[in-house]
């Protein structure tokens, strides 16, 4: 078995004002985002599935972030703070201080809201990347699997994948209309598992995939973003059925069901 080596990476937080300069709708449940500042001078995003937390106007409407102190992240007192949520830089450029965010159309949630009604001109806050998790590049094999809060970082991972590299990709999304082009340079087989009314957080439709792929030969990285309790499922799955090695697998709650929409990611 070969030893593949991670690594993580610290970022100096920033917090920066961003301005909508123009929107694109992707899909009926994916709207893109595109903001431009001076202030990203410097940012950095070393990973796909980096995050940063965005920061929305708060009833005053009003962008109230915190600065760093000596205890690190602390807000002016007697302010309302912003509501917060983290998400996914799905294109960064930096020549013309760009960066692309891409927000799932759920119909409520502060950030869901306001991305619906997004327009040039207007402004939120943005803190981070804090740091960016490095998989290993020299996996015989990935499999990413993530319902559609997950589809920007895959769409990113895709994209930045060398044609070397190999990746099976199960992405479940609302319906057909929810597909996405993800271009890649790499030799990548995608399934696309449409709920069609299912609830998210009842569907089973990555699970059953997952149990239905043929173990990759050679050695394989597993991803998975979705529904928290799904996504602690498939990774108890895979190490108690496929004994899939602790550090082959990473596994995140992107969200978690009748929760306070706290956890929103994109």
């Amino acid at each position: 078995m070969t030893t593949h080596t991670h690594q993580m990476l610290r970022h100096p937080v920033k917090f920066r004002t961003l301005q909508v300069q123009r929107v694109e709708r992707l899909t009926p449940h994916m709207q893109r985002v595109v903001f431009v500042s001076d202030e990203l001078d410097g940012f950095v995003s070393a990973s796909p599935d980096d995050h940063v937390k965005l920061f929305f106007p708060n009833s005053a409407g009003e962008i109230v972030t915190p600065v760093m102190g000596d205890n690190g992240p602390e807000y002016p007192p007697g302010r309302e703070y912003s509501p917060m949520r983290d998400y996914t830089p799905r294109r960064h450029d930096a020549s013309r201080n760009e960066l692309a965010i891409d927000f799932v159309l759920h119909g409520d949630g502060p950030a869901s809201l306001w991305a619906a009604q997004a327009a040039p001109g207007q402004r939120i806050g943005a803190g981070g990347p804090r740091g960016s998790f490095l998989v290993a590049s020299d996996f015989d094999h990935y499999v990413l699997i993530g319902d559609e809060t997950a589809l920007p970082a895959i769409g990113r991972w895709l994209g930045e994948m060398p044609a070397t590299m190999r990746a099976d990709v199960l992405v479940e999304i609302p319906d057909a209309h929810d597909r996405q082009l993800l271009p890649s340079s790499a030799q990548v087989n995608i399934v696309w598992l449409e709920r069609n009314g299912e609830p998210a957080d009842r569907s089973e439709l990555l699970e059953q995939a997952l149990r239905r792929l043929p173990t990759p030969s050679g050695d394989t990285f597993y991803w998975i973003a979705t529904e928290s309790r799904r996504a602690r499922a498939m990774r108890i799955w895979l190490s108690e059925k496929r004994h899939v090695p602790k550090d082959w697998v990473k596994a995140k709650g992107y969200w978690k069901a009748a929760a306070d929409d706290a956890d929103d990611d994109g």
